[in-house]
């Protein structure tokens, strides 16, 4: 591991190229979503190109569709490989969800949405397959993000947290460990210390996944409507979740962090504010420590 990258970064967004450009801040990394690069000859890939120069970059991605039992779509995957090839990204990911399905006799459809997995050892061969499926035409190591939802699957043979040490274990692949999606999770199932509840999954993970299988952390800001708590990256990261963040570097070392906002955007030193305070706990926790092999590798 390349103490470098263990540092923070923060998810760039349209509305942010300008002034990103004329300031170069001062960051270990950029995020961006790989699906709005996929087409090389746009504008928006001549900004990336000129972001790569300067910085590592992260790929993070909504449409693999990890969890889904009709496989990887070949041409989203190509597009990928093609994005990756061009970019040298630091860090592929993408989630622990599915999206394609077929509806009875029709052909395979596919949800604009992040649908959440039952943790059973069905869904898990599924996923492993698809995970290393996708590692291998990539020719590197894929994180896999925990996911934030709203419902949940009566069938259960494995913990989360078991669901995705195990993961680990079978494919090689690394966790995307997002904590604010643990802590909208928590509180959504109402539980009485939310802040406990997710330190505790962090444990759980520690104890049983292979090591050194976290290559990257996500903190974002959720708010309250109604009823649920939803994860809307709208807002900064809350306190109880820089509390569990300062939690899960005590248990795995310094990683890579990204500061994650994608509605409402503020202004640009809002974000570099947020990913200042990471980068604060970061120092506090820069002890190197085993690293998966291939996933910490992040030349600029």
């Amino acid at each position: 591991m390349r103490e470098a990258c263990a540092r923070a970064g923060i998810g760039l967004r349209q509305a942010h190229y300008v002034e990103f450009d004329a300031r170069r801040p001062s960051l270990g990394f950029v995020e961006v979503h790989s699906e709005n690069f996929f087409n090389r000859f746009d504008a928006a890939s001549a900004v990336l190109q000129q972001v790569r120069d300067a910085y590592p970059v992260s790929l993070h991605g909504v449409g693999l569709s990890l969890g889904s039992a009709q496989g990887i779509d070949a041409a989203h995957l190509e597009r990928l490989v093609a994005l990756v090839e061009r970019v040298d990204p630091c860090r592929v990911s993408d989630h622990a969800s599915f999206a394609r399905g077929r509806l009875r006799q029709a052909a395979v459809v596919h949800a604009n949405d992040l649908l959440p997995l039952a943790f059973t050892d069905a869904q898990l061969a599924i996923l492993v397959d698809n995970v290393q499926c996708v590692q291998e035409r990539l020719r590197r190591p894929l994180l896999v993000e925990n996911l934030s939802s709203y419902l949940g699957w009566r069938e259960a043979d494995w913990s989360e947290a078991g669901f995705f040490a195990e993961l680990g274990r079978r494919s090689g692949c690394g966790l995307l460990l997002d904590v604010n999606n643990l802590m909208v999770n928590a509180r959504n199932a109402q539980q009485v210390d939310a802040l406990r509840s997710v330190c505790d999954w962090i444990d759980e993970f520690a104890a049983l996944a292979p090591a050194g299988m976290v290559g990257e952390i996500h903190l974002a800001g959720h708010s309250r409507q109604g009823k649920l708590v939803v994860d809307d990256h709208a807002d900064v990261v809350s306190l109880p979740v820089w509390m569990a963040y300062a939690h899960a570097l005590r248990r795995f070392g310094a990683v890579p962090t990204l500061i994650e906002w994608d509605t409402n955007l503020p202004a640009l030193d809002v974000l570099l504010d947020e990913a200042a305070q990471a980068q604060a706990l970061l120092d506090e926790h820069a002890a190197p420590r085993r690293a998966m092999p291939g996933v910490w590798a992040c030349a600029a």
